[in-house]
């Protein structure tokens, strides 16, 4: 849920359980896990404190507080680093750092807009944008590919092969160099 619906109020909102049941996949670390827990991730471990200063390890879960206008960037750059995981970021593909993370994805499925869930098991109203998932690493992708066909969104694939292709070509690009 992102800072402006919810101004004034919590940062805390829980990515609702459909979203695992269709990746069906176990993360080792839940890497922004909310404090009062009550989330539905399958991970093995949660960090709800600390989660860009910790050292990250295995296959991590990524729904990073979406608050402040340049809030996301050092979760994404942590992330990409990382290099095993996935993302659950606001869809907002016109936006700079958008498409610059989408070109360093290795797979991206957009999804339907999301209910997210308050601390309180309520489910908010409908957002005003979609959500999108970046895959970095076979695991991650794997489990995008299942939630495609759970029919839980849908997959980048063209943009895909290209940027494998610009990849094979130019070397990987490097992210938020100036932030």
């Amino acid at each position: 849920m992102s800072y402006w619906e919810t101004t004034g109020k919590s940062d805390e909102w829980y990515t609702p359980k459909h979203v695992f049941d269709a990746l069906g996949c176990v993360f080792d670390l839940d890497v922004a896990s909310p404090k009062e827990g009550g989330t539905f991730v399958p991970a093995q471990r949660y960090l709800s404190a600390g989660g860009l200063e910790a050292s990250w390890g295995g296959f991590v879960w990524m729904n990073p507080p979406f608050g402040g206008r340049n809030g996301l960037f050092p979760w994404l750059n942590k992330f990409f680093r990382h290099g095993n995981g996935i993302a659950l970021v606001p869809d907002r593909t016109s936006a700079p750092w958008f498409q610059e993370a989408w070109g360093l994805a290795d797979m991206v499925l957009f999804t339907p807009k999301l209910r997210f869930l308050r601390p309180d098991g309520s489910e908010g109203k409908s957002p005003s944008n979609g959500t999108a998932l970046f895959a970095v690493g076979n695991k991650g992708s794997m489990a995008l590919e299942r939630a495609a066909l759970a029919k839980a969104g849908f997959l980048d694939v063209l943009f895909a092969i290209n940027r494998r292709r610009a990849k094979k070509r130019h070397g990987n690009p490097r992210f938020f160099d100036g932030l």
